[in-house]
């Protein structure tokens, strides 16, 4: 029998089923990365709006069956939009990246109480910062999220960027100020991690050869 849940949630990811309906990807404060049918979110009229927009932050209403794959939703509350951010293009393709990678990091059905707060922060972060708040939050995410995942091990790091990783885990995101972290400073660290992501998933992250264009 169905059970009909409300969870804090994170949209990841959607895919097209059939004329008018999604599949969502979707990651939720209590019970961890889901999927379900969204449908006729494909129309005008949709009850779901804009709120599996990749990234929006929401409360989702959904039907939750034992032994089932896939979800039913049937609505959304929207609680933070991403659809904001997604005016300025080099913003857009950060929120891509953290999408994406969360998508194949991120295992089925188990909470993870510590990367929803990291998705929070960052989503928050990049709202308030716009593209001055880029490569600070891209820098913070990818360490971060092996370091969640539980696949972050040694690293061959230069001194700078030892010296580098030892801030990040030790500030909080806010703190972090957008001067010290340009796409230069952070470039080595952030291949690095990359690099390693790229192993723990199926197929090079698609959003990697964007990312590394953006000024």
């Amino acid at each position: 029998m169905a059970s009909a849940r409300v969870s804090e949630s994170f949209i990841l990811r959607t895919y097209p089923l059939r004329e008018a309906d999604l599949i969502v990807s979707y990651f939720t404060r209590d019970l961890g990365k889901r999927r379900g049918v969204a449908k006729r979110a494909r129309k005008p009229a949709s009850r779901f709006g804009g709120g599996l927009e990749r990234l929006s932050y929401v409360r989702m209403h959904y039907f939750h069956r034992e032994n089932r794959e896939l979800d039913t939703l049937d609505g959304c509350e929207s609680v933070q939009s991403g659809f904001s951010m997604t005016s300025d293009y080099d913003v857009s393709v950060a929120l891509d990246f953290i999408a994406e990678t969360s998508e194949h990091l991120l295992p089925a059905a188990e909470p993870n109480e510590r990367y929803f707060r990291l998705l929070l922060a960052l989503t928050g972060y990049l709202q308030n910062g716009g593209r001055e708040a880029l490569w600070p939050a891209v820098a913070y995410f990818t360490l971060w999220s092996v370091k969640l995942s539980g696949i972050l091990g040694p690293l061959p790091m230069t001194q700078q960027e030892e010296e580098l990783a030892g801030e990040i885990l030790s500030t909080p995101l806010a703190k972090l100020s957008p001067r010290q972290w340009t796409r230069q400073t952070a470039s080595g660290l952030r291949r690095s991690l990359v690099g390693l992501i790229e192993e723990h998933v199926e197929r090079r992250l698609i959003t990697v050869q964007y990312l590394e264009t953006l000024d």
